[in-house]
């Protein structure tokens, strides 16, 4: 256990996990960093300039596009997450926005964060 006992729930090591992340990425003007948070039910993804501090894009699977997903897949969850990528992507390289940095957020590259970034692979997005 270190200082201030942040290594005594998943939430705190996987927050260690993210700033250790974050001392190596950074999201500049020509390649911003795209940020995942996963929740058990939902998914958010960001497109974040850290130079400035400034949100270009964000989603999130509870927003209205996505609000009538439907899918004959067993995964509800991975297939709606795969979508929320795709948009995100479309919605970015609207802004202009063709390469980023992926920010995991000290989640494993595995399922919905997989998934979700496959979908902004998908729509455009090159990182």
């Amino acid at each position: 256990m270190t200082k201030n006992g942040i290594n005594k729930n998943r939430t705190g090591r996987r927050l260690k996990r993210h700033s250790r992340i974050r001392k190596k990425i950074w999201g500049t003007a020509e390649r911003p960093r795209l940020v995942v948070f996963r929740s058990l039910r939902n998914l958010e993804g960001q497109i974040v300039n850290d130079d400035i501090g400034h949100t270009l894009v964000g989603l999130s699977t509870l927003s209205q596009a996505l609000e009538n997903f439907e899918t004959e897949e067993q995964n509800v969850k991975l297939e709606q997450a795969r979508a929320a990528g795709f948009l995100l992507a479309e919605r970015a390289t609207e802004k202009g926005v063709e390469t980023v940095v992926f920010d995991r957020g000290g989640y494993r590259y595995h399922g919905r964060v997989m998934a979700f970034a496959e979908g902004a692979r998908e729509g455009g997005l090159k990182f």
